[in-house]
């Protein structure tokens, strides 16, 4: 591979992409907070660096994928950031799930010394990760695209480059507000059905077969029944991309009633302890609320 690949952040969905690259043949060079993913993969043999500069200084294409907004700024723009060692033609995909509107002026600051910018979001979860079956939401320039396109391939299964940058952040907005606003749907749906007597188990086997039928049905709907909610997508990033989908809204005009009431809920789950458990626990405040449980067995 003749593109030298630079890889930050690798925690439970960064590690896993990051050794999909290093598999596929790339030249890899990585750095991260914590010591313990970064020794695993230079065993398997990726190069240590100590900054985000000096990956980029070794690295062609330098791959960001971070908790939040102020993290990928500080990445790129911090002391021994990013724009301190990448040099011009090289390329910049920010995977993390971060805000729109500052995603563009991230690639706006770097445009200004011929450093192109892609924001490329993921959805698959952990699990997806770790298969190389991510759906992959590509804002940013068309030859930028088409150059991370080999590297996308390496990560992902379903590639969309969906328009100029801050498009593919715009996207995951959209995809978090479909997922979360489900999650909730199915709660609401099963708490009802207990309520009334009936089994949540049976109900959702009834809809499987209807036009109510989702993956978010399917797996959550399993996950909240067997209240297993060790965590694929926790909580507390979930409420946080609840925030960024709110602020796009805000600053859009763009009417979210539906979602600003699942934000809220999503908010809920912090004060109450359940931040690091997976979304799906979202039906523990309306089990709390409803005085029932819905886990039946061991």
């Amino acid at each position: 591979m003749t593109e030298r690949v630079g890889f930050i952040g690798l925690g439970v969905m960064g590690a896993p992409m990051a050794r999909h690259l290093l598999a596929a043949g790339y030249p890899l060079t990585v750095h991260s907070r914590s010591a313990t993913p970064v020794d695993a993969l230079v065993a398997e043999g990726a190069t240590r660096t100590s900054t985000p500069a000096e990956v980029a200084s070794a690295s062609d294409v330098v791959i960001t994928m971070v908790p939040d907004t102020p993290d990928v700024e500080l990445v790129l723009f911090g002391d021994a950031g990013v724009a301190e060692g990448a040099t011009a033609g090289s390329l910049v995909i920010d995977m993390s799930t971060i805000d729109p509107i500052r995603t563009r002026a991230f690639a706006e600051r770097l445009a200004a010394n011929e450093i192109a910018m892609l924001d490329a979001p993921v959805s698959g979860g952990q699990v997806g990760a770790e298969a190389g079956t991510l759906s992959i939401m590509v804002g940013g320039p068309d030859e930028a695209s088409a150059r991370a396109r080999p590297l996308f391939e390496a990560m992902g299964s379903t590639i969309v480059h969906v328009g100029p940058s801050g498009a593919g952040q715009v996207t995951k907005a959209c995809n978090q507000l479909v997922i979360a606003s489900a999650v909730e749907a199915v709660g609401e749906a099963f708490v009802l059905a207990a309520k009334a007597g009936v089994d949540p188990a049976k109900v959702r086997q009834a809809l499987l077969g209807g036009f109510a039928s989702s993956k978010v049905l399917d797996l959550h709907g399993q996950r909240m029944l067997d209240h297993a909610f060790e965590p694929g997508f926790r909580s507390v990033l979930m409420a946080k991309d609840g925030r960024i989908v709110v602020s796009a809204a805000d600053g859009l005009e763009a009417p979210i009633p539906g979602f600003r009431a699942v934000a809220e809920r999503l908010e809920a789950m912090l004060p109450a302890g359940r931040g690091d458990l997976d979304y799906a626990a979202l039906v523990t405040l309306l089990e709390d609320e409803a005085g029932l449980d819905l886990h039946v067995g061991p």
